[in-house]
C-alpha cells in the first residue's frame, strides 16, 4: 500500500512540475502583454476545459506533459487581425527571452523550494564523504539470506566488543594496508581468528585486536553461500544538517548550486549512457547512475515511501526539476533552449545588419529548421523508449 501511494504521489509531483513549467511560460507571456490562447495539461482528446478572459484552460486525456499556446510563437502561426500586434515573434528580445525561459526558471524554483522543505524537515545531506575506510557505528553480525538481505541479529558484535567506534579510520587489517572499502572487506573476510586493525583515532594510531564472527553471505544474488569472517561494521556517512526556516534559505541556495553542477555533469554524460542502458535491457547489471523514465522515477518514489524515506522522495523530485530545467536549456528545437537560440540569433543578426545600414532581417523560417527538429525528436524519443524499457525489465532499486 505504501508503495502504491508513493508511486501515485511521485507521478502527481511530476505532473505538477510539468504543469507549473507551462505556467512559467503562460504567466510571463501574460505579464509582458502577449496573448495566451490555450493552457492545457496533457495531450490527446480533451476531457474538459473552461475559458477565463482570453485564455482557454483545460485537461486532456493523456497526462504526459502539457502545453501553452501563445499567439505568434513563430511567424508561421495563423493569427487573427487583433492578435498581430501582440504576436510573440514581433515582441522585443527581452520579452521573448523571458517567456521562453519562464518554464525553465519555474523548474529551478520548484527544485529550490523542495530543497528548502528538505532542509527544514529532514536536513541537507553533505556532498562530501568521510574517508573510504572510516567506520560507522558498530553493530551485531547477521547471516545473509539468498536475496542478500540481512537475516537479523541482536546484541553486540565483535567490533563493538573490541572497542571500535564510529569515526575510526582503518588503515591496515592484520598488517595489510587498506585504502578502499573493498580492500577492507576483502581482508576482513579472509581472517580465521583474532587479528588486529590499525586505526586512526583523534590523530593517534591504535592497534585494536578483534575476534571475528563467522557468518554466511551470498556474494551473488540467489547464488551459492559462503562462510566468511565478519565484525559488524559498515562504511561511515555524514548525518544530514538540520536547519530552521530562516537558515534554510541561504543553505538551500548553496546546496542548489552544488546540485546544479551535478545536474550539468549528469546531462553531459547522457549520450554515453546509451550503452549502459542497452546492457541493462539485455540482461546486464543496471548501472544506478543511468537515466530513468517518468515510470522509473515514480517507482523510486514508491520504494522511498514504502521504506518511509520521504527525504529521498523529496530530493528525487527536486533533482528531477533541476534536470528538466537544465535539459530544456539545450539549444535544440523543439526545446525551450532551441527557441532561445533562435531569438538570440535574430538579435545578433539584426545588430550586424544595422551596423551595415541594413534593415532588420525577417524572422527565422522555422520550416528550414524542421529537419534538425525531427532528428532531435526521433533521437530523443528513441532514448526515452530505451530508458522506459530498462525501467520495466531491469529497474533501479534503492533498497535491497
Amino acid at each position: 500500500m505504501g508503495y502504491a501511494i508513493g508511486f501515485v504521489l511521485f507521478a502527481l509531483g511530476i505532473t505538477a512540475s510539468v504543469a507549473l513549467h507551462e505556467c512559467g511560460h503562460m504567466w510571463t507571456a501574460q505579464a509582458t502583454g502577449m496573448k495566451v490562447r490555450r493552457y492545457f495539461i496533457g495531450f490527446g482528446p480533451k476531457v474538459f476545459s473552461w475559458k477565463r478572459g482570453e485564455t482557454e484552460y483545460g485537461l486532456k486525456a493523456l497526462p504526459l506533459g502539457g502545453f501553452c499556446d501563445i499567439a505568434g510563437m513563430t511567424a508561421l502561426d495563423e493569427l487573427e487581425p487583433e492578435e498581430l500586434d501582440r504576436a510573440m515573434y514581433r515582441q522585443s528580445t527581452w520579452k521573448r527571452l523571458l517567456v521562453m525561459s519562464g518554464g525553465i526558471l519555474m523548474n529551478f524554483l520548484i527544485g529550490y523550494i523542495l530543497i528548502v522543505v528538505l532542509a527544514v524537515g529532514w536536513g541537507l545531506p553533505r556532498f562530501d564523504s568521510p574517508p573510504e575506510t572510516q567506520l560507522s557505528q558498530p553493530s551485531c553480525v547477521s547471516d545473509q539470506l539468498p536475496d542478500q538481505k540481512a537475516k537479523g541479529c541482536t546484541g553486540e558484535g565483535p567490533a563493538q566488543l573490541a572497542g571500535l567506534r564510529r569515526g575510526d579510520q582503518v588503515t591496515a587489517v592484520n598488517g595489510v594496508p587498506v585504502k578502499t572499502w573493498k580492500e577492507f572487506t576483502t581482508e576482513t573476510q579472509k581472517q580465521t581468528g583474532t587479528f588486529t586493525y590499525t586505526v586512526k583515532r583523534d590523530g593517534q594510531s591504535l592497534e585494536i585486536p578483534v575476534t571475528p564472527q563467522m557468518a554466511v553471505i551470498y556474494p551473488d544474488k540467489n547464488g551459492a553461500p559462503k562462510t566468511v569472517a565478519k565484525v559488524g561494521v559498515g562504511q561511515d556517512y555524514y548525518d544530514p544538517v538540520q536547519y530552521n526556516v530562516l537558515s534554510a534559505i541561504p543553505a538551500s541556495g548553496a546546496f542548489t548550486g552544488h546540485f546544479a553542477v551535478l545536474t550539468v555533469q549528469s546531462l553531459a554524460k547522457m549520450p554515453t549512457k546509451v550503452v549502459d542502458l542497452w546492457h541493462a535491457v539485455t540482461g546486464g547489471v543496471r548501472d544506478p547512475e543511468t537515466p530513468v523514465s517518468v515510470y522509473g522515477a515514480s517507482k523510486i518514489g514508491g520504494e522511498t515511501a514504502q521504506h518511509h524515506r520521504w527525504s529521498i522522495f523529496v530530493v528525487t523530485l527536486a533533482s528531477l526539476n533541476f534536470f528538466l530545467g537544465a535539459f530544456n536549456l539545450l539549444p535544440l528545437l523543439p526545446l525551450d533552449g532551441g527557441h532561445i537560440a533562435v531569438v538570440l540569433y535574430e538579435k545578433l543578426r539584426n545588430l550586424f545588419r544595422r551596423r551595415k545600414g541594413l534593415p532588420d532581417g525577417a524572422p527565422v523560417d522555422y520550416l528550414k529548421l524542421l529537419p534538425a527538429t525531427y532528428v532531435v525528436v526521433v533521437l530523443g524519443g528513441a532514448y526515452m523508449i530505451l530508458t522506459l524499457v530498462a525501467d520495466i525489465v531491469n529497474p533501479i532499486k534503492l533498497f535491497p
